[in-house]
C-alpha cells in the first residue's frame, strides 16, 4: 500500500507509496469481472497457453508512466521493464549490475561518472540515449511538475542531487551536494532511475503519463484503460533477449476474481491473499511463493488530539491490543509479528526492540493515573480490505475489554488516503496504516520525520533528534553509524508510545509451474523482465 506505495507513499509508502491509490470500489471489481468473462473472446487465454506469454494481474489499473509522477509499484514495474536504468537490480536481488551504463564509477562520495553503452536508442524513432537524456531524466526531479502545479512526490529521491555534467555524447558525471549512501538502491536502479527521452517527453507533453517510450527490453505495445497493458520484447534491445515475448498485465482489484482467473487458467501469475493461498497451491501445474514481507503495519495514535496527547493514553492502548492475535486471525498465520519500524533483512534492525505483551490490568491503570479511569471513546480510521477489518476487529474487541470504546471507521482507498493530510489531519485519532518499504531503512524513516506531519506522518509526532538521526543516516556512508542512528530512532519512537507496530506482512504469490517471476525482496517491487518460461 502505496506513503508512496502505500504510496509507494509511502512511495510511497506507503500496498503498494504501493495499496496507495488501489481502487477496491464494487465499479472496479465488477469492471474486473466483466473483463475476465470477455478473456475468452479476446484471444487471450491463447497467451496463457503459449509459454512464452503470460498474463499477469495487478491490483488496479495503471495511473501514470511518467516516472517522476508514478504512484506505486505498479508503475514502477512497468518502468523497469520498458525504461533503461544506468544500473538495475539483479534477477531476484538487492545486488546490481550495469545496465545503459557501460561503465559506472563511484570515483568519491560526491561524485558519479559514467559512460553510456554504444548504440543505445529509445523506442519510436526517438533516436539514440544520450547523456543529454540522462541529465533530463535526473534533474528534472527537482524541479518538474504536474499540471496542478505540484512538484514530484518522489523528488526526495534526487535529493542529494547537485547537478548532472555532460562530458560528451555518452558520458557525464553526478555530482552530488552530500553523500547519499542509498542513492543506488532507492533511486538509481528503480523507477527514479529511468533514463527517458527528452525528445519525447517534449513532443508528447502530458501523454508521457500513458506512454511509456524508453530503451528497455520491453516496449508499451497497448494500454486499454482498466482492461489490459501489453508489454512485447523490444527488437532494439541491445541486451539479452527476455524469456518471455509478451506479457498482458491485467487490473483485477478482488482477490476472489483473481482467484477464479487463475484457477480457469486466465491468468498465470497473481499475488494471493493468506485467505486463498492453500487453495491455490492445489490448483494443477500450479505453486505458491511466500517471500517474508516488507511491508511495516502498525496503529498510529495522533499524539496531537485528546485523549491521545497523554503519553500514559497511548501506553495504555499500546498494552490494551492483542497484536498476536490480529495478526494470526488477518493472515492465517503465515505473517510474523513486527516490534519495530525496520524490517529485520534490513540495515538498522532493532533487534533488541521490546516485545509488549497484552496486559488489561496494568492498561486500565496507565488510564485512570491519565484521568480516564472510566475509559472514553476513540475511532479508528481503516482502509477496507478483509486483512484489516480483521485486525481493526480485533483490536476494537481488545481495547473494550480496556473500557475503551472504539468505533471502526472504515473506508475506501479513494477517501482513506486523505483523512491524514492536510488540517484535516488534525482530527484523526487512531489510524491503521501501512507503508511499503525499500531496500535502505532512510526510505522508511522519512515519513516520520517532522516535516512529514500533515502528509504521511499522521501520527503528528515531531522529535527533533529523530528527525536530525534521520539527516545523518541519509547522508552517512559508515554502515555501522548508520545502523545504530536507525536504532536510535526507533527507540525514539517508541518512547513516543504512538505505534502499535504490528507485522511486516507477507507476500504470497500463485504462479503457473512453468513460469518463474522475478520478484524483489520486498515482495512489491516485480521484474518482468526477469520473468522466465522454466
Amino acid at each position: 500500500m502505496i506513503a508512496r506505495e502505500l504510496s509507494e507513499a509511502p512511495h510511497r509508502a506507503p500496498s503498494e507509496r504501493e495499496l496507495i491509490m488501489a481502487r477496491f470500489t464494487r465499479r472496479s471489481v465488477l469492471a474486473g469481472s466483466t473483463a475476465l468473462a470477455g478473456l475468452a473472446a479476446s484471444g487471450l487465454p491463447a497467451l496463457g497457453q503459449a509459454r512464452d506469454r503470460a498474463v499477469v494481474r495487478v491490483a488496479r489499473d495503471i495511473q501514470n508512466l511518467d516516472p517522476a509522477f508514478r504512484i506505486g509499484p505498479i508503475e514502477g514495474n512497468v518502468m523497469r521493464a520498458v525504461y533503461q536504468r544506468l544500473a538495475s537490480f539483479k534477477a531476484g536481488s538487492l545486488d546490481y549490475e550495469n545496465d545503459a551504463a557501460a561503465e559506472l564509477k563511484q570515483v568519491n562520495d560526491q561524485l558519479i561518472e559514467f559512460r553510456l553503452k554504444d548504440g543505445l536508442t529509445f523506442q519510436g524513432g526517438y533516436g539514440d540515449v544520450t547523456a543529454e537524456d540522462v541529465k533530463f531524466s535526473f534533474e528534472r526531479f527537482n524541479s518538474a511538475t504536474n499540471k496542478d502545479g505540484k512538484k514530484s512526490s518522489y523528488a526526495s529521491d534526487w535529493g542529494a542531487l547537485d547537478k548532472v555534467e555532460v562530458t560528451g555524447k555518452t558520458t557525464g558525471k553526478i555530482h552530488l551536494k552530500r553523500p547519499a549512501p542509498a542513492l543506488f538502491r532507492i533511486t538509481i536502479c528503480d523507477g527514479s532511475g529511468a533514463i527517458v527521452s527528452q525528445k519525447a517527453f517534449d513532443k508528447l507533453g502530458d501523454q508521457v503519463a500513458t506512454q511509456a517510450i524508453g530503451s528497455g527490453v520491453y516496449t508499451m505495445a497497448e494500454w486499454r484503460a482498466n482492461d489490459r497493458l501489453v508489454l512485447k520484447a523490444n527488437p532494439d534491445y541491445k541486451g539479452p533477449k527476455p524469456s518471455l515475448s509478451e506479457i498482458t498485465i491485467k487490473p483485477v482489484s478482488d482477490f476472489k476474481t483473481a482467484e477464479l482467473a487463475f484457477r480457469t487458467n486466465e491468468i498465470q501469475f497473481t499475488e494471493a491473499d493468506s485467505g486463498s493461498a492453500d487453495g491455490l497451491a492445489k490448483v494443477a501445474d500450479s505453486k505458491i511463493i511466500q517471500l517474508d514481507g516488507m511491508r511495516y503495519v502498525w496503529i498510529g495514535m495522533n499524539t496531537e488530539k485528546k485523549p491521545l496527547d497523554n503519553v500514559k493514553v497511548r501506553q495504555a492502548i499500546r498494552l490494551a491490543i492483542d497484536v498476536d492475535s490480529a495478526v494470526a486471525a488477518a493472515y492465517n498465520g503465515k505473517a510474523k509479528r513486527a516490534n519495530t519500524m525496520i524490517q529485520p533483512s534490513l540495515l538498522g534492525h532493532w533487534k533488541d526492540a521490546p516485545v509488549y505483551k497484552r496486559d488489561i490490568a496494568q492498561a486500565k491503570r496507565l488510564l485512570a493515573e491519565a484521568g480516564y479511569p472510566n475509559g472514553f471513546k476513540i475511532s479508528l480510521a481503516v482502509l477496507n480490505t478483509a486483512a484489516f477489518r480483521t485486525i481493526a476487529q480485533v483490536a476494537q474487541a481488545s481495547l473494550a475489554e480496556a473500557g475503551i470504546d472504539c468505533r471502526l471507521d472504515i473506508q475506501e482507498a479513494g477517501t482513506y488516503f486523505s483523512l491524514g493530510r492536510g488540517d484535516a489531519g488534525k482530527n484523526l485519532e487512531l489510524s491503521l496504516q501501512q507503508f511499503s518499504a525499500k531496500m535502505d531503512p532512510s526510505f522508511t524513516s522519512q515519513w516520520f520525520v517532522s516535516s512529514q506531519v500533515g502528509v504521511w506522518n499522521w501520527q503528528r509526532w515531531a522529535n527533533a533528534e529523530f528527525d536530525k538521526l534521520h539527516e545523518m543516516v541519509d547522508s552517512t556512508i559508515d554502515p555501522a553509524k548508520r545502523a545504530a542512528g536507525m536504532v536510535r530512532m526507533q527507540q525514539l519512537m517508541d518512547e513516543s508510545a504512538a505505534y502499535v507496530w504490528l507485522t511486516y506482512d507477507t507476500s504470497l504469490f500463485a504462479t503457473k509451474s512453468w513460469l518463474n517471476p522475478g520478484i524483489l525482496p520486498n515482495g512489491t517491487d516485480w521484474q518482468y523482465e526477469h520473468f522466465k518460461s522454466v
